[in-house]
């Protein structure tokens, strides 16, 4: 397969710069999260065969599916860690591209593409936990799909296109059906194969120049491909070991009627879930992180002087790179904070 000729190729021009292909440089974290998010489509087609999208029967199915189905179980968990791996791979990649200044021109759209990517990505996240329906998702689907009201003059309309009408109901589960299988999942597979094209567009991933007088050292792709493959093997094999022995979680069935108890939100919305304790919604469910998403939006915009990226903390960005750190770690606090209360 990696001698002859077929679509993956395409995805590599004939010849590489050696420095775009050095683990070091790229944590092969482009190539793991295109793997991850076929996984993640593979395993989401065959779960739609015993799915099923209603308020009755969502979570009896799942049941089925873990339980009765023969390796049903397995497919669920690798879809789930699949997509849990995604979240973590993309979030990395972005961080990779910014601390080696990788965002600065020409490849400044293809940052706001691999943005919205992974606002995508968590959308995806977030409305496949709700599929669920059972007793966890109540309290984050509530409180999650509140903050849509909190959006002036457009929050009730938001609010009432998420659920299905004008409260929760039985309804809700047959929208976020729809918005993780048409609404999300088919814009984020326009904009991986955008963000792709633009790669090869773009010459590839930024790498440094060569010193004067050295010629540019290159490599075949099929060396790349060979490195892909093996890190998807490996990739595959960390999959199996977690879908093996850890499930994800799958309550009993949910109940509208019944109060719905406060938990914890999903792991990657915990930070979102502490601001909300220090402050008005509209504040700190909607317009921070709004913010937050819009600084790192405009990043490439704000620092675009200097050489073009390359190498890893390039001295001309030590101000975008103490930025992008420094909103790691209140993230990362925020959510530890979440995780422990």
């Amino acid at each position: 397969m990696i001698k002859r000729p077929n679509f993956f190729y395409h995805l590599h021009p004939p010849t590489i710069p050696a420095e775009q292909a050095r683990f070091r440089y790229t944590l092969g974290l482009g190539g793991l999260a295109v793997f991850l998010f076929t996984v993640v489509l593979i395993t989401g087609a065959l779960l739609l065969f015993y799915y099923v999208p209603s308020a009755k029967e969502a979570n009896a199915s799942i049941q089925i599916l873990t339980y009765y189905v023969p390796l049903g179980w397995l497919v669920r968990n690798l879809h789930y860690w699949g997509t849990q791996a995604l979240v973590v791979v993309t979030i990395l990649h972005l961080l990779r591209v910014a601390l080696t200044g990788g965002f600065r021109a020409p490849r400044r759209f293809n940052w706001l593409l691999g943005l919205g990517l992974l606002l995508l990505i968590l959308g995806l996240d977030f409305t496949g936990y709700v599929l669920r329906w059972d007793v966890e998702v109540g309290w984050a689907l509530l409180v999650g799909t509140n903050l849509l009201k909190e959006i002036p003059v457009i929050g009730q309309g938001l609010y009432r296109l998420a659920v299905g009408g004008v409260e929760i109901g039985d309804g809700t589960v047959l929208r976020f059906f729809g918005w993780h299988v048409f609404g999300l999942l088919l814009p984020a597979t326009f904009f991986f194969g955008w963000h792709l094209f633009r790669v090869r567009r773009d010459g590839g991933i930024s790498s440094p120049k060569p010193k004067p007088g050295k010629a540019l050292e290159r490599i075949r792709r099929e060396i790349l491909v060979r490195r892909e493959v093996i890190a998807a093997l490996i990739a595959s094999g960390v999959l199996l070991l977690l879908a093996t022995f850890f499930n994800p979680g799958l309550g009993t069935a949910l109940d509208l009627a019944q109060q719905m108890g406060e938990v914890r939100a999903p792991w990657f919305f915990l930070w979102v879930q502490e601001l909300l304790r220090w402050g008005d919604p509209l504040w700190m469910g909607v317009l921070v992180p709004m913010g937050m998403m819009i600084l790192i939006a405009v990043l490439p915009y704000l620092f675009d002087r200097g050489e073009e990226g390359g190498r890893w903390f390039p001295q001309d960005g030590r101000f975008a790179q103490a930025l992008v750190l420094g909103l790691i770690f209140v993230l990362s606090l925020l959510t530890l904070i979440g995780a422990l209360r």
